[in-house]
């Protein structure tokens, strides 16, 4: 049976909201709105049933409701009912939903209409900084990615020590198995560590054109002024990226500071669950098992998701501020990123589903935008 929208959802149900970014949705839906789902119903819950004398999926409709019951009929249309409606109701009152709702079922009878409400998380409403300013007293500070004299001094201090270091290993590793006669001066790590120290203030080589000739792959230095120009190359894009890295998170953190958000749980714990699929991940590439690496380092669970709920508030903070400057400047994804990376990443992960896939693209590449624009303040 098909059926029409003729309800009004937007005064046949009512939003109150709760504390912690809640909203509690009351309200009823027709008989009629029920009685619509009741085939789909009872041919869901006839889908496994057998029964003698009948073979299985073609049990007559009279035969296989007396079997299942009118309760479970009804149930089974609420629920169908209910899920119906929902997407409609929210989208009438524009409710701002995160995640599933909880449903609960206060009126049900033949004949009625159906009660119900609906508990669900919202985003939260909360007042944006003046990221402007904050953005613009960062980027004042940004430490400049050339690389001094000194840094590139320190640098090639310690590619020398840990090249001292190799080959004394090296040469411990070359010389002959000590006689089962009982010899006791065998390097530990406690007393390579201390050769070590002892030699933090050694005089290091001299750095002549023959020396660099010894340092990195075969043929790769051929003179100090070579080495030098290579090294700093090495060093500046290294610095580059750990000063942006910095930067971004300055800025982040200095809008966070001055954000009063007061964060649904179901966030917090989409951040958590994230956090583990990423272990997970991890895990798995170096082929180890979650419960071995727990033992190892004795820790739960529940152990790991306390020490990392303060990290996980500031990455669902970040995440809803990011949306919000969005929102205000109007910033978009661009169209051709977002379709070619969606498709590079349905080609790897074939079993996954397009609309997810393309809102973490499209969340990825908004995030960029934002970073971009107040890094250019």
């Amino acid at each position: 049976m098909s059926h029409s929208h003729s309800l009004d959802y937007k005064t046949a149900f009512t939003v109150e909201e709760l504390p912690d970014s809640q909203v509690k949705i009351s309200g009823e839906l027709p008989y009629a709105e029920l009685q619509s789902e009741r085939t789909a119903a009872v041919v869901a819950l006839g889908k496994n049933v057998t029964l003698d004398g009948f073979r299985k999926g073609h049990i007559p409709t009279p035969v296989l409701e007396k079997h299942i019951g009118e309760m479970a009929i009804m149930t089974e249309m609420a629920e169908r009912a209910i899920a119906h409606a929902y997407p409609h109701i929210i989208e009438e009152h524009k409710i701002e939903a995160i995640g599933q709702p909880q449903i609960e079922v206060t009126k049900i009878a033949p004949e009625n209409p159906l009660g119900f409400t609906a508990t669900v998380a919202i985003i939260p409403k909360f007042t944006l900084p003046d990221y402007e300013a904050i953005a613009k007293e960062v980027n004042k500070k940004r430490p400049s990615d050339e690389v001094t004299e000194a840094e590139l001094d320190e640098k090639i201090k310690e590619i020398q020590t840990q090249k001292r270091a190799y080959e004394r290993m090296q040469n411990l590793a070359n010389q002959k198995a000590p006689e089962a006669d009982g010899a006791t001066d065998l390097p530990t790590p406690e007393s390579e560590a201390a050769k070590a120290e002892d030699d933090k203030d050694a005089p290091l080589p001299e750095l002549t054109d023959e020396y660099v000739k010894t340092l990195g792959q075969p043929g790769q230095f051929e003179t100090v002024a070579d080495f030098k120009a290579k090294l700093r190359e090495h060093v500046e894009i290294e610095k580059k990226q750990t000063n942006a890295a910095k930067h971004r998170a300055d800025i982040t953190d200095g809008i966070i500071a001055k954000t009063e958000i007061k964060l649904p749980k179901i966030l917090v714990e989409s951040e958590i669950n994230q956090m583990f699929a990423q272990m997970q991940e991890d895990l798995n590439r170096s082929e180890l098992k979650m419960e071995d690496y727990l033992t190892h380092i004795k820790k739960t669970k529940d152990d790991l998701a306390a020490e990392w709920k303060p990290a996980a508030e500031m990455r669902a903070k970040l995440q809803l501020i990011l949306n919000e400057i969005a929102k205000k400047e109007e910033v978009i994804p661009n169209k051709e990123q977002l379709d070619a990376q969606t498709k590079e990443l349905l080609t790897r992960f074939k079993d996954a589903d397009e609309h997810r896939v393309r809102l973490y693209v499209a969340s990825v590449l908004l995030n960029e935008e934002v970073l971009k624009m107040l890094e250019a303040k």
